[in-house]
């Protein structure tokens, strides 16, 4: 490229105008966005071919389950369904109380949850990029900025979205923060990511804050990102910071970011229901589709 015969400066020189020339257009027209999604579909066939051996073994192993594996597992089931209904039944008498006092105080209606399932295609844990590709795209209601979660709390948010797939960004992604409230006292904070799938970090908390080791972090619902009550962590340690003015907390995460396979996409709508149960959980299609 640097040869002595002169064509090397000229040639990078050339290289650099293209490529001033395509950054000034995709800032004006977003071509790269756009080629990025079709890329995206075009190879959206094979993540569904390099996931294929592991649904293989999935089904393999189902369908050797013995007969009484299968039994012992209805049975226990069975039981948490019961426990599950009990519980419901409670609920729905809080909810209806809580009904009462808000038509005597004049509240407002609460928010019923949509939710989608959605397979994760691939895992991204470089330290600086924690992020995963999903199989839910635009063609199923994604779109950027909803929630993502497992069976135990927030895994994180859709960042980029294609027809046949999303990119999600983990809570553990260092670029991440969520508005979280600690349970037992209501303190409010911001938990961001430390690039390690098993620790958040609570920087800047008051001397005078009532903060634990085991307190239950939750999603605050400010700022209308993630709806309020999500399970995101649980404190583990806290220490005084460099300056000795404020507290720093450290938190691990609720969900399995390493492990989940199974995601929900996670909606709110704004619904006027009959007294019903405390969350809703249905389709975008049975919610009245992503608002």
């Amino acid at each position: 490229m640097f040869s002595e015969a002169g064509a090397g400066p000229l040639r990078l020189l050339v290289y650099l105008l293209v490529a001033v020339a395509l950054m000034v257009a995709d800032h004006r027209t977003a071509m790269v966005e756009r080629i990025r999604a079709v890329g995206s579909a075009l190879a959206q066939p094979l993540y569904l071919l390099a996931g294929l051996p592991a649904q293989l073994a999935v089904q393999t192993r189902d369908a050797f389950t013995s007969h009484s594996d299968l039994l012992d597992e209805r049975h226990a089931l069975s039981q948490q369904l019961l426990v599950a209904q009990a519980r419901l039944d409670r609920l729905y008498a809080v909810q209806q109380e809580n009904q009462r006092l808000r038509d005597l105080l004049g509240g407002t209606r609460g928010l019923l949850l949509s939710v989608q399932l959605a397979s994760v295609l691939n895992v991204d844990l470089d330290p600086f990029r924690h992020r995963i590709l999903i199989d839910a795209g635009e063609r199923r209601g994604a779109r950027p900025g909803l929630a993502l979660i497992d069976s135990r709390g927030v895994v994180g948010q859709i960042l980029d979205v294609s027809p046949w797939s999303s990119t999600a960004l983990l809570i553990s992604d260092p670029s991440h923060s969520v508005l979280v409230q600690v349970v037992r006292t209501g303190l409010r904070t911001i938990a961001y990511g430390t690039g390690r799938t098993d620790e958040l970090l609570l920087p800047n908390i008051p001397q005078s804050a009532d903060i634990a080791v085991g307190d239950v972090l939750v999603t605050s619902g400010i700022g209308g990102r993630f709806p309020a009550g999500l399970a995101v962590g649980e404190v583990t340690s806290i220490a005084a910071d460099d300056t000795r003015l404020f507290l720093v907390a450290s938190a691990r995460p609720a969900a399995q970011l390493d492990r989940s396979g199974e995601l929900l996409l996670l909606w709110t709508t704004e619904a006027t229901p009959e007294v019903g149960p405390p969350l809703e959980l249905s389709s975008p299609a049975q919610a009245g589709g992503v608002r």
